[in-house]
């Protein structure tokens, strides 16, 4: 006959806490593609700075715009594959933030999912604004081949659509709130989400949404880092 007090009762501990204790430890290498993102977005938007260098001087101009772009093909290419590489590369860290967040954060909580998918916006954003690249790329340098309205639209384009950071913004605050409110983090990381994030997501929904670029990368940096080599858990 069986013996009845072997029979495991049923745990009544609540389901985040339950989660909680029976996470495991996990590598960190998802950390440190979010600092190589981080770094990566930091010389994506110095090298669109760079393009627009000449703007004062060349603007209304289409042909000097085009001028322009064909003299910095270098520059263009370092902007091309730090913006793609970093887009990739934000999404395994996404996915890494996710998994970290979920396994402290209560059962069914919408932060690590809202913090992931902020920075998947942030991906698409790098894709679209290096999606023109493969049209004009070279075609710059041999103006006969385009139309330079065309050209002058796609200086506007990479100076515009890959500063969308507003995600990587929305994925600081929501991390914020994790770590403060749930302990999902540590509370410094949580501070830093919630002060660059919330900086990043301001300037995101403001009329001066490209803003977010000059902070959102450095909050990705800090916070990836702090994952890398300060996080004990």
């Amino acid at each position: 006959m069986p013996d009845s007090s072997a029979t495991t009762a049923p745990s009544t501990a609540p389901a985040g806490s339950r989660r909680a204790a029976t996470a495991r430890p996990t590598g960190r290498a998802w950390a440190w593609t979010g600092v190589a993102a981080g770094a990566l977005g930091i010389v994506s938007i110095q090298a669109s700075l760079a393009l627009s260098a000449n703007w004062e001087a060349v603007a209304g101009d289409a042909d000097a715009m085009v001028a322009d772009l064909a003299d910095r093909t270098s520059t263009l290419l370092l902007f091309h594959t730090t913006t793609i590489v970093g887009a990739l590369l934000l999404v395994v860290f996404a996915a890494g933030l996710r998994r970290r967040l979920d396994a402290q954060a209560p059962a069914g909580s919408l932060l690590p999912t809202v913090a992931a998918w902020g920075l998947l916006l942030t991906s698409v954003a790098g894709l679209l604004g290096s999606g023109l690249d493969t049209q004009f790329l070279f075609a710059v340098t041999e103006p006969s081949t385009m139309v330079a309205e065309s050209g002058a639209f796609f200086s506007d384009w990479v100076a515009t659509i890959p500063w969308l950071w507003v995600g990587a913004g929305l994925a600081g605050v929501s991390l914020g709130l994790a770590a403060l409110r749930h302990g999902a983090a540590p509370r410094w990381i949580g501070v830093v989400g919630l002060a660059l994030g919330g900086l990043a997501l301001l300037a995101g929904v403001s009329p001066f949404q490209y803003l977010a670029g000059f902070v959102a990368p450095v909050w990705l940096l800090v916070t990836a880092l702090g994952f890398a080599l300060g996080d004990r858990r």
